[in-house]
């Protein structure tokens, strides 16, 4: 049975708490409660402010104000002219390890497909030499991978690789072998780092994730190694509004 718009702002009114809270954080909370109990799903359209305001009772500065908090936070995306809906839940990667990218995807019941936009074996420039650990005359394996969950662009991986350490690299089915699998089984990874920031993409980049200019991306810069060997270089960029890094530690 599909709710109607009444029925939908009466069981909203019905969730806000009577707590000394501050009456748009209550609304807040009320709204995520409704989204993390499944009663309001991924996509759906969410009451409008004139709605709220009006079943509500309460200001248009105070439904606006929990709206828009809500939409900084990635809770909720509002389009303009379209209305607000409840945000997909962002997919978040390991901040203190290294994993295979279908496999997380996998794990949340989701599909992973991978597109090899390029593949080249060439020589090393001076920056990829510096970056590897070898000369510049040294083989390296320059690739361009664009990975999707659920046939939604999630990242877009642009891999440097020893050749040496991974001489059919680019043989591989990208496909049905993600990098993480073949390298992990020619050069298993004994050490890793990564460099995390937040960057624009360019042109050619939004148009491979299927997204607008002014959004920002989550980039991770990685080098791995394999005993002393420095195998691998990568730079990987997803679209902040679903993607996050997530880490868990303890003394």
């Amino acid at each position: 049975m599909v709710e109607t718009a009444s029925s939908i702002m009466h069981s909203l009114s019905q969730s806000i708490e009577d707590s000394p809270a501050p009456i748009y954080a209550r609304v807040k909370q009320a709204i995520c409660h409704k989204i993390s109990s499944g009663e309001w799903q991924a996509d759906q359209r969410v009451p409008s402010e004139s709605e709220m305001v009006k079943a509500l009772n309460i200001s248009r500065m105070t439904v606006n104000r929990a709206l828009r908090e809500l939409t900084d936070e990635g809770i909720l995306i509002r389009q303009q002219g379209v209305g607000t809906f409840v945000a997909q839940k962002k997919a978040h990667s390991a901040l203190f390890e290294v994993h295979n990218i279908a496999d997380e995807i996998a794990a949340r019941g989701h599909q992973h497909r991978a597109q090899l936009i390029e593949i080249t074996r060439t020589k090393a420039t001076m920056e990829e030499a510096m970056n590897l650990g070898v000369r510049t005359s040294h083989s390296i394996f320059r690739a361009t991978i664009l990975h999707f969950e659920n046939e939604l662009p999630i990242q877009l991986e642009e891999r440097v690789v020893n050749a040496s350490l991974a001489p059919d690299y680019d043989k591989q089915d990208f496909q049905l072998n993600t990098t993480y699998d073949y390298l992990m089984k020619v050069a298993p990874m004994t050490e890793g780092e990564h460099l995390v920031e937040a960057v624009m993409a360019s042109a050619e980049e939004c148009q491979l994730l299927q997204i607008e200019p002014s959004e920002p991306c989550l980039q991770i810069k990685r080098r791995t190694w394999s005993k002393e060997q420095l195998v691998t270089t990568a730079r990987l960029l997803s679209p902040s509004s679903r993607f996050q890094l997530f880490g868990h530690f303890h003394r």
